[in-house]
């Protein structure tokens, strides 16, 4: 069983399944800077099988929702993870 869904979510809001994800997308965009191929990223920290039919697929929707992520939805992703911060007890 792979450790990612098939495709990486979609749409204008950060769901659960990216807050679980953060450190992939955050390789996932270190590898693509790197000019590190699909395949390898594939293989080494999505641990998918690049020989499935809908593998780079796969590759490329985690990409695309990383860069998302860091681009257009930086405003959005901030505010969750704001809205989800443990709160701080002073003692």
């Amino acid at each position: 069983m792979d450790l990612v869904d098939r495709l990486a979510p979609t749409g204008n809001a950060l769901v659960d399944y990216d807050r679980r994800h953060l450190a992939l997308y955050a390789a996932l965009l270190e590898a693509d800077d790197a000019g590190d191929r699909w395949q390898e990223a594939a293989t080494s920290i999505m641990q998918i099988d690049i020989t499935r039919c809908d593998a780079e697929a796969s590759w490329r929707s985690h990409l695309e929702r990383a860069r998302w992520i860091v681009g257009d939805g930086l405003g959005t992703a901030l505010e969750a993870f704001n809205q989800h911060r443990p709160e701080i007890k002073a003692e």
